[in-house]
């Protein structure tokens, strides 16, 4: 019989996407420990309460994937006592800069352009690929970091669904967390209360029109096929998940072997 672990998911007011990524299973029959990962979107609007409740996870450090444009648009992180912020951004400040404009102001034609007929599920491919291949750099200090002594900590970028999403499933493959958990996992970013909120520039009713969001939801889509992708692209480029975490992250058998300790029962 299944063990019921009590939720750790409060409903925070200025936090969306919050979740402890405790339980979850691992090949060799072991569990990620509750209370030693998190994962939200950004904490730049969390209320005082929130606050308080962050604070009490006893957090070593806070990842922060965003780059210079998110922040600028949402503001930084709240500041969390005795907690390490980290700002390691997966992506680019410019490509930061024109997606939220293409968001917030694109117009129907505009969007239909970039997004429609599949476009827009397939630029998301295409971001999940690259962060897998050419920020191998952060994702190897976020590991080694774990390892040596930044737990408990909270992974999050803007929806807390991406870039955290990646890095995320990232940490639980080195661990060796079963894939379709981690897939579950991911998954959890597409409920109601957790999804981003997508704010547009303009007030009337067509800013907000059915096409429009229909046109927008794959960018804020938790999807399989785009962790799928990153999977694919680990396999392609360095032919499994061991390779890639001693090749691409230079992590040794050490150094995961002290991962594991740290982040499981």
């Amino acid at each position: 019989m299944t063990q019921q672990v009590p939720s750790t998911e409060p409903e925070l007011a200025g936090v969306r996407n919050f979740r402890d990524v405790g339980g979850l299973p691992t090949v060799d029959g072991r569990r990620v420990r509750h209370g030693v990962l998190f994962r939200s979107g950004h904490l730049a609007h969390a209320t005082a309460e929130d606050t308080v409740f962050l604070s009490s996870l006893g957090l070593h450090t806070v990842f922060d994937f965003r780059n210079a444009a998110d922040q600028k648009l949402e503001g930084p992180d709240v500041a969390l006592p005795g907690v390490r912020n980290v700002n390691l951004p997966l992506s680019d400040p410019a490509d930061g800069a024109e997606f939220w404009k293409m968001v917030r102001d694109g117009d129907l034609e505009q969007l239909r352009s970039i997004l429609a007929d599949g476009k827009g599920a397939d630029r998301m491919i295409s971001s999940y690929r690259m962060i897998i291949k050419e920020r191998t750099a952060e994702h190897s200090r976020v590991l080694r970091s774990l390892a040596e002594d930044s737990v408990p900590a909270l992974m999050h970028c803007a929806a807390g669904k991406d870039r955290a999403g990646l890095s995320v499933a990232v940490t639980l493959l080195a661990v060796g967390v079963e894939r379709d958990a981690i897939v579950d996992d991911y998954l959890k970013s597409n409920a109601k209360h957790r999804r981003y909120k997508v704010q547009r520039s303009g007030s009337s009713a067509s800013a907000y029109s059915p096409e429009v969001m229909e046109l927008l939801s794959p960018l804020f889509d938790a999807r399989a096929e785009y962790l799928s992708a990153a999977f694919e692209t680990v396999e392609e480029t360095w032919g499994g998940v061991d390779p890639y975490l001693e090749r691409a992250l230079g992590l040794t058998p050490e150094t995961r072997e002290r991962l594991r300790e740290r982040l499981l029962d």
